[in-house]
C-alpha cells in the first residue's frame, strides 16, 4: 500500500467554506431572513425624557445641564419629552435650595431652588448637579469645583458644570448595566 499525497483542491477547504457561507447568507437574504452578526453590536443609549415645562425662568439652563450631560456620556441621553408621553424626570422651580428625590436610575424629579441662584452659586452648575443624582450620582462634597457632584460645598464663584471623568464613568456604568439604583433625596445645601 502506498502512500499518496492528494494536493489541496482550488482554493482549499477554508476557501470553500467561505464561499457556500456567502452563499448561504446570500440565498437568506433574498428569503428575507435577517442574519445576525457574531460581534456584539454596541448598546443603544437609554432615553430619559425630562419635562421641563414647570422650571419657570429655568427651562433653558435646565436644556443647558441636559445637554452637558449628553455631550459627555453614551449610555443614557437626557431628552425633552414629546407630546403624549410620560416624562422620566420632572424640573420645577421653587423659592428653596435645589433638591432632587429619586424613585429609581433615571426616574425622578428635582427643583430648581431660587435660594442657590440668589446665593450666586451657577445655575448651569446647579442643573447639572441635579439632573447627575437622577443619573445615580450622589453627593460628594469635596469642596472642589472640578466635581461636579461636590454641589454647594464648592466655593460660590464656580462656575464649572461639566461632570468629571470618575462621574463620567460612573453613569456610564450604571446605565450599560442597568443597576438598580434605591430612591433618594438630595438637597444642594449641606
Amino acid at each position: 500500500m502506498s502512500d499518496t499525497v492528494v494536493g489541496p483542491t482550488k482554493g482549499g477547504p477554508t476557501m470553500v467554506l467561505r464561499r457556500f457561507a456567502a452563499a448561504l447568507v446570500a440565498a437568506l437574504a433574498l428569503a428575507g431572513v435577517q442574519v445576525v452578526s457574531a460581534e456584539p453590536a454596541a448598546a443603544a443609549a437609554r432615553i430619559l425624557y425630562y419635562d421641563a415645562s414647570q422650571a419657570q425662568e429655568f427651562v433653558a439652563v435646565v436644556n443647558q445641564g441636559a445637554q452637558i450631560w449628553n455631550s459627555r456620556v453614551t449610555t443614557v441621553q437626557l431628552l425633552p419629552v414629546p407630546a403624549g408621553r410620560t416624562p422620566n424626570i420632572r424640573v420645577y422651580a421653587d423659592n428653596g435650595w435645589p433638591r432632587t428625590y429619586t424613585s429609581s436610575l433615571g426616574n425622578g424629579y428635582w427643583y430648581m431652588g431660587r435660594e442657590a441662584v440668589n446665593d450666586g452659586y451657577y445655575k448651569p452648575r446647579i442643573a447639572a448637579h441635579e439632573f447627575g443624582h437622577i443619573l445615580g450620582l450622589p453627593d460628594r462634597r469635596t469642596g472642589l469645583c472640578t466635581d461636579l457632584m461636590s454641589g454647594s460645598s464648592a466655593p460660590v464663584s464656580c462656575t464649572n458644570p461639566n461632570p468629571n471623568s470618575t462621574e463620567i464613568a460612573s453613569v456610564n456604568r450604571l446605565f450599560a448595566t442597568s443597576a438598580a439604583v434605591p430612591a433618594r433625596e438630595f438637597v444642594f445645601t449641606g
